[in-house]
């Protein structure tokens, strides 16, 4: 098959759950046989060359169009007073990805279309006037109004609680109008996928979990974790990863600090605010961004998410699970993963049971070491970025039975 993927980002390098998301698939999809054209809105946030993808082999191509999506307060407002699109959707909206999409579709032919996430939803419309007859999938990364709503209920500030409440309703009405316009939704959690068919989404709505290639996530037996360690990644440009760790920050780690001086935080992220950056807390070390995620997971011992907004699947849980380490999560950070408390990940929301988990750690009463293989077992057993592209294709053929 010849498929087109449209990303809202090039998707290289993998090192942030979004870009790991779509990176993989990619790579899956070539590796079975199958030509993809992937065209990305090349941000500044995250500009790549053309040749990125290269590597991938000869059924990849990277068309991308420079599109500059950086938040703007005059345009925020000039959005707030005469837009009805939601701001974080209308940055991603581009006269020259459409003409790009235009020309492609005039000159080549697709056997299907996959758009990745909301932030590039809005291009189903033009994808449908152009060619009918084009199946066009819409891979659901998160529901996004929900992380918004989310955020907008823990927010102090009354000014900025009113903005986010607005966001959330402008997005809640953006992806009920723009979801159903899809031939079939991969929902990347079982919660998303039945939020989205009560959204009227048309069926087929899939549960397709991202993945994780194994290969990428091997073990290396030389690389020691240090005792007493706890450790935190994530991209912290996302606001509920910020959210998270201030939380940590504020209602954890004084007490465990206090009561375990000799116990570490090691916190790495990319994009990382200036207030993190500038950290000075007994215990905590903050790397900011590393080169390779799964070297810097091997040098500690057990991982923390404590993530308290959010949707989709976060892709370093499973990629922490996959090197074979205990998590410590709050319950949403783990949601629409197929995990079981106190056998392959532990799980509590209130700030005591965290603290009392992190005791147990230290005490050498939480027995990190089994759960955390059978953390790898569980991601080697259902979360294999394999399965993950024949599902894949499974939805291709039931969209495209000439095919099959």
């Amino acid at each position: 098959m010849h498929l087109l993927q449209l990303c809202p980002r090039v998707p290289y390098p993998p090192t942030d759950g979004g870009a790991i998301a779509m990176y993989d698939v990619t790579a899956g999809l070539a590796r079975a046989g199958h030509r993809v054209t992937v065209l990305a809105l090349n941000t500044p946030k995250h500009f790549q060359d053309d040749t990125v993808l290269d590597h991938l082999g000869p059924n990849v191509r990277l068309l991308t169009v420079d599109v500059d999506t950086r938040l703007s307060p005059v345009k925020a407002l000039q959005n707030l007073l005469f837009s009805k699109l939601p701001y974080n959707i209308e940055r991603f909206v581009s006269p020259e990805v459409e003409a790009k999409l235009v020309e492609l579709l005039r000159t080549e032919h697709f056997d299907a279309a996959q758009i990745e996430g909301s932030l590039a939803a809005w291009y189903v419309a033009p994808l449908k006037r152009l060619a009918p007859e084009l199946p066009v999938v819409l891979r659901a990364h998160n529901v996004e109004y929900t992380i918004w709503q989310m955020l907008a209920e823990r927010e102090h500030n009354p000014l900025k609680r009113f903005y986010l409440r607005h966001l959330a309703k402008r997005l809640r009405r953006f992806e009920q109008q723009i979801f159903p316009q899809f031939d079939a939704v991969a929902a990347i959690t079982e919660p998303d996928q039945r939020r989205l068919r009560a959204m009227g989404c048309h069926e087929p709505v899939v549960f397709v979990p991202a993945g994780v290639d194994l290969a990428r996530f091997q073990r290396n037996p030389a690389i020691r974790p240090q005792p007493r360690t706890l450790f935190m990644i994530g991209s912290l440009d996302w606001l509920p990863n910020q959210e998270g760790l201030d939380w940590l920050l504020a209602n954890v780690w004084p007490t465990v600090s206090a009561q375990y001086p000799d116990l570490e935080l090691h916190i790495a992220g990319k994009e990382m605010p200036q207030r993190f950056r500038e950290l000075k807390l007994p215990g905590v070390t903050v790397h900011g961004f590393v080169e390779s995620a799964a070297a810097f997971m091997q040098q500690y011992e057990v991982m923390l998410v404590p993530l308290l907004s959010g949707g989709g699947m976060r892709i370093k849980i499973i990629e922490g699970m996959a090197l074979g380490k205990c998590i410590i999560s709050t319950g949403l950070g783990s949601e629409g993963i197929h995990v079981r408390d106190n056998f392959d990940i532990i799980l509590c929301d209130d700030p005591a049971e965290w603290i009392e988990r992190i005791g147990r750690y230290y005490r050498g009463e939480l027995g990190q070491q089994d759960i955390g293989q059978e953390a790898a077992r569980t991601i080697a057993r259902l979360y294999d970025n394999r399965r993950v592209v024949e599902s894949f294709q499974d939805l291709y053929t039931i969209l495209t039975p000439e095919r099959a």
